[in-house]
């Protein structure tokens, strides 16, 4: 079968969850399909991106969009119907492209990850899947609640728009696929059952245990330009940490990821590392005691968990994040909602090795057992058929 993969990112380097989903997607699934690749693109394309890419692809499209373009797609979108999440990939020079391209290959299938590039293919005659990944009205709805009050009329716009656009979206696909059950349950559909769930994977021949010296207390990583990493780096520093000096004066935190916004780099102290792009964040787990992820908006399955777990780490999340991994609680991971219920999971951890090695070990049996990309990647070929 040839699929026409569609996506609103180039997938690679992987550094952000939906470039890291979408590129083992393909990788898998190219196996048994011929995939045209067709991504937007709106940064600087890594030099290594289209070498890596044509190992698994036919042909590879990148279509720029520049800066100033985004600008009158956002006007563009705001007196429309349109969410501006969809409105900031849109314009009338892609479509051409995306249509011309389907045109020219004569895709059996086409997929699109992400309500974001939805209207480029909506209409077009051809079996479609939907790749919702997240629910990004629930995500609008989580930032409302703690945003600054002149940003709060445009986002309750945005979330209005959002819950009418996932319904539409729901209608216009032949099959529909998201990260985790309670991401399903929150598309404002209906039929919302008949979304298939296909969950992301790792790489455990990649991110397993490593021997190294310990030069961090806890580490939190992820793209750390994303508002949902940056409120999660400002909650563990400013509101967990404190409760914890008093017990370990001397606890070390590492904060490792690309793009760091200005609001994570003031977090930076003696005791504070704000890393910045890594090349290889394996060393960034490995060199910490306790992973730590405590989300307190955003939707979906977080990567970063299942990857520390893979590398045996102790983990530490919200219930947020928790719900959508569905491990035991206690066992396999601890789980906490306040700045004091975190403390004291850090402290135990820190004062108990061999519990914490315990809880290290089953975290790192259940990833083997629930999250991998062949399994999962499986799903979609079940869907859409060879």
């Amino acid at each position: 079968m040839r699929i026409f993969f569609l996506l609103p990112r180039v997938p690679y380097p992987t550094e952000k969850g939906d470039k890291l989903r979408a590129f083992h997607q393909i990788k898998h699934l190219s196996r048994h399909h011929e995939i045209i690749l067709c991504a937007l693109n709106d940064g600087v394309l890594h030099e290594d991106a289209i070498p890596v890419l044509k190992k698994y692809v036919k042909a590879v499209h990148i279509i720029p969009i520049s800066k100033i373009t985004i600008v009158f797609n956002l006007i563009k979108a705001l007196f429309s119907w349109k969410p501006l999440q969809v409105g900031y990939f849109y314009n009338s020079y892609s479509v051409r492209k995306v249509h011309k391209l389907i045109d020219q290959y004569k895709p059996d299938h086409i997929f699109c990850q992400l309500i974001r590039v939805a209207e480029y293919v909506k209409d077009i005659p051809i079996p479609k899947t939907l790749d919702y990944q997240d629910v990004f009205s629930k995500g609008v709805e989580r930032r409302l609640a703690i945003s600054p009050f002149y940003l709060k009329p445009f986002l309750k716009i945005e979330y209005q728009r959002l819950l009418r656009y996932e319904h539409m979206a729901f209608e216009a696909f032949d099959h529909k696929i998201i990260i985790s059950a309670p991401d399903r349950d929150l598309i404002p559909h209906p039929d919302k059952n008949k979304i298939v769930v296909v969950a992301n994977g790792v790489d455990t021949d990649f991110f397993k245990p490593v021997e190294a010296r310990k030069q961090f207390d806890l580490v939190f990583t992820g793209n750390m330009g994303y508002p949902p990493n940056i409120k999660s780096a400002e909650f563990l520093v400013n509101e967990i940490l404190p409760k914890i000096r008093a017990h370990k004066p001397d606890l070390r935190l590492l904060i490792a990821g690309a793009n760091p916004h200005l609001r994570v780099m003031v977090l930076k102290s003696p005791q504070i590392e704000v890393s910045g792009w890594v090349p290889d964040m394996r060393d960034c787990y490995a060199a910490a005691r306790i992973f730590i992820a405590p989300m307190q908006i955003g939707t979906g399955l977080q990567n970063k968990l299942l990857e520390a777990m893979a590398m045996q780490i102790p983990c530490i999340t919200s219930p947020l994040a928790f719900h959508a991994l569905n491990a035991k609680e206690g066992e396999e991971i601890l789980v906490a909602s306040t700045p004091d219920e975190y403390a004291r999971h850090i402290l135990f951890l820190l004062n108990n090795p061999e519990k914490a090695q315990q809880i290290a070990k089953k975290g790192f049996d259940f990833v083997h057992r629930n999250f991998n990309w062949d399994n999962e990647t499986d799903k979609i070929e079940r869907l859409i058929g060879r």
